[in-house]
């Protein structure tokens, strides 16, 4: 759980910012879609292979040449 205090002085919107940033950090969103709904064992492996797979042909695009 990400905890924030604020300081003395302190703007509301600078503590807001850390705030945001320390649940980026922790993947708190992320870990809360992941179990948003239940997936099954076998669904979940067919993503994670389709992942690799998008990941891999990516990796696998030659990049484009700057025209300078």
């Amino acid at each position: 759980m990400a905890v924030v205090n604020v300081n003395p002085g302190e703007s509301i919107e600078s503590a807001l910012r850390r705030f945001k940033r320390k649940v980026m950090t922790e993947e708190i969103i992320k870990d809360a879609k992941k179990h948003a709904f239940f997936m099954p064992p076998g669904q979940k492996a067919k993503l994670k292979s389709a992942l690799a797979r998008k990941r891999n042909k990516k990796k696998g695009r030659p990049r484009p040449r700057p025209t300078s």
